[in-house]
């Protein structure tokens, strides 16, 4: 799903130490962080400001309350410019903010058996139960290497699906048991004394909570490739393509119920990587293209946000490139709907673009989908072509919980 290169890598190598060190929403400049009592203050003024979420175009949200299945919990900034974590009810309309940290949260995860959130701020891992309170740290990261920050970084906190165990990046994939209280370093990174190596880190839980997508970085080297770990009796298959190379999910994803599959796709275009839509078997690694990208007739499948809806019809974002044209991407990216292969019975469902959104939430039964840019406002589209509904003004990193 990749072309190996060392340009590549090297671009992927700089974005990975840059994010470590950037404002997560990008394009704000850092902020000296205040005290406790000026935060509290700025937010609570930003949070009584009235505030119309109203798009030109978009219909206002319905007086209901069960405008969403389940909560809606993302990251945006406060009144002093600080990441929070916040939450939108299923009515569509109350934002609660859950953190009031002094530092930017960096990234975060949602507990779906009781909504215990898990998140990293100052390089330090928290949880606080779903209304915010009994806020405490678990594990402290330390101070970052300034040569390779990226290998001392905490990273993606991930709630295991009994609300057990929670898995994060430190020098490897780890395990923090919340009976015991303990983390246990499971895939340490493999790395010499001259940083050379491999770095792990974990991507995502199977629905069954038996399975770990983890993702490799080779340091100094020209690529990454995913792993399948099972936890219960410490096993990797790595994802391996057609041709038997290893093979990465380097864009969007999504398991299937079953957690016997992984749908993956990529609407990126450049010289460096591939676009197009993958599927998974998450038993063995083996990795099938459904939409490949066929250079040399220069003719391009882009693919975002794949799902697998239980009325077992895929959903995704897509577009058809024909020509790179400098590598810029000039056809409309839109909503369809397909058999499970991503080409039979292919249709549009929705006339708008997508080619500006970076962040996709699906409902869980594919009725909606709620996008935002960033910086932008989440927006919700139903598959049915009902209107768009305008959900909050600004949001990044979406997740449902209860």
């Amino acid at each position: 799903m990749f072309k190996k290169s060392n340009v590549l890598f090297s671009i992927l190598a700089l974005v990975v130490v840059t994010l470590a060190c950037a404002n997560p929403l990008g394009g704000i400049a850092p902020v000296t962080a205040p005290n406790v009592e000026t935060i509290v203050a700025a937010t609570f003024a930003a949070l009584t400001a009235p505030v119309s979420v109203t798009e030109a175009g978009a219909t206002p949200p319905p007086m209901t309350e069960s405008l969403l299945p389940a909560s809606l919990y993302f990251l945006n900034t406060d009144g002093a410019n600080i990441t929070q974590i916040y939450r939108l009810a299923m009515d569509g309309v109350t934002v609660t903010q859950l953190t009031f940290e002094p530092a930017s949260v960096e990234d975060y995860d949602v507990s779906q058996v009781n909504g215990s959130i898990v998140y990293i701020t100052n390089n330090q891992l928290y949880t606080i139960q779903r209304d915010g309170s009994n806020r405490s740290m678990i594990v402290d990261g330390g101070l970052l290497d300034p040569n390779s920050p990226a290998t001392t970084l905490l990273s993606n906190p991930l709630w295991s699906p009994d609300a057990q165990t929670i898995a994060f990046g430190h020098k490897g994939v780890n395990f923090y048991s919340v009976t015991a209280g303990q983390s246990t370093l499971a895939v340490p990174s493999e790395l010499d004394s001259n940083g050379f190596g491999k770095m792990f880190w974990p991507e995502s839980y199977s629905p069954d909570g038996a399975k770990l997508l983890i993702t490799a970085a080779p340091v100094a080297s020209d690529g990454f490739f995913s792993i399948i770990y099972t936890p219960s009796s410490n096993t990797t298959v790595e994802l391996t393509s057609s041709s038997g190379g290893t093979s990465s999910i380097s864009g969007s994803f999504s398991w299937t119920t079953d957690s016997a599959f992984i749908y993956t796709g990529t609407a990126f275009l450049s010289p460096f990587t591939s676009s197009g839509m993958w599927r998974v078997n998450t038993i063995n690694g083996q990795t099938e293209t459904l939409l490949g990208s066929d250079e040399l007739t220069e003719n391009f499948n882009l693919v975002n946000a794949p799902i697998l809806a239980p009325d077992g019809q895929l959903y995704f974002i897509y577009a058809n490139q024909s020509g790179l044209n400098d590598f810029t991407v000039n056809v409309d990216l839109q909503m369809v709907r397909s058999v499970a292969d991503g080409v039979t019975g292919r249709t549009v469902l929705r006339p708008e673009s997508f080619n500006n959104a970076n962040g996709f939430l699906w409902a869980p039964d594919a009725s909606f989908l709620v996008a935002t840019a960033s910086p932008g406002p989440a927006q919700l589209y139903y598959t049915d072509g009902r209107p768009m509904i305008s959900l909050v003004p600004s949001a990044t990193n979406m997740k449902w919980g209860p």
